[in-house]
């Protein structure tokens, strides 16, 4: 049988086509207020979908598109679950702009064994397994190592409409004026991936899914990255409230300034 990582890599790469064949083309509604949702998002996941479950039939399928009862079925069954954001960045993809990735984990026993996470834009692909591999486009990849907050540069997803007065935007200023540079780039699953490969040292996000960061989570910690919650208890996957740095310095750096506030 074909290797669940071959299957993946295939699934993201299909998922990117359809992605790029429909960049200011799909049709763009709300879900929520500035939560985007579009034609392709839906295009993606279905042939994500047709292509896994054809191929591992025994597994199931949780994606960020999937009705409520499906996603809460999928989560009680106790089988092998392939958890995928057809697009992740919708934002970016719905204006026209780079920034945006297809991300596919399998999870067995509630971890991830396989992360993929492609942009197709860049045809740049990031692969982990769970023997502890790491790669872009076939290269190994190692995070960046960074000690010093003074000289990282870091990212940070807030969530939707967020509002002058909340703690989210107290820990931005926080972090604003500890670091060398810090962005808002609009996909969780490619922040992920920045860490792994050292061109972002750390990144934060309280407000994320499952499926945004399942694949990222292990191509991250295969890269050597720290990742917890933000307050420093275990990365929970299913409530990622979390914070990944280069290096274990750093995160105890960024815990400080996330914890003020």
């Amino acid at each position: 049988m074909q290797s669940t990582l071959e299957a993946a890599v295939e699934a993201a790469k299909l998922g990117g086509k359809i992605l790029r064949e429909q960049l200011g083309k799909a049709a763009v509604r709300e879900k929520g207020p500035a939560d985007l949702v579009t034609d392709a998002d839906f295009a993606s996941q279905a042939a994500i979908e047709q292509l896994l479950t054809s191929r591992f039939p025994q597994h199931v399928f949780l994606g960020e598109e999937s009705a409520e009862s499906d996603r809460e079925a999928a989560k009680a069954s106790g089988k092998p679950m392939w958890v995928v954001d057809p697009l992740d960045g919708t934002a970016n993809f719905a204006h026209g702009l780079p920034g945006f990735s297809v991300s596919i984990a399998l999870l067995e026993n509630n971890e991830p064994t396989v992360g993929v996470v492609y942009d197709p834009l860049a045809d740049a692909l990031y692969c982990a397994t769970a023997d502890g591999q790491v790669t872009k486009n076939g290269k190994s990849i190692v995070c960046s190592g960074c000690e010093e907050i003074s000289k990282a540069m870091v990212c940070c997803s807030l969530r939707p409409k967020v509002t002058r007065n909340h703690p989210e935007v107290d820990q931005f200023l926080c972090v604003l004026e500890a670091t060398q540079s810090l962005r808002r780039l609009g996909s969780a699953a490619m922040n992920m991936c920045y860490v792994a490969e050292g061109c972002l040292d750390a990144y934060w996000a309280s407000v994320i899914k499952t499926w945004d960061v399942a694949a990222g989570a292990l191509i991250a910690r295969n890269a050597g990255a720290v990742l917890t919650q933000v307050d420093g208890s275990p990365f929970d996957l299913w409530d990622p409230r979390f914070l990944v740095s280069g290096s274990e310095v750093l995160h105890q750096r960024m815990m400080e300034c996330l914890k003020t506030h």
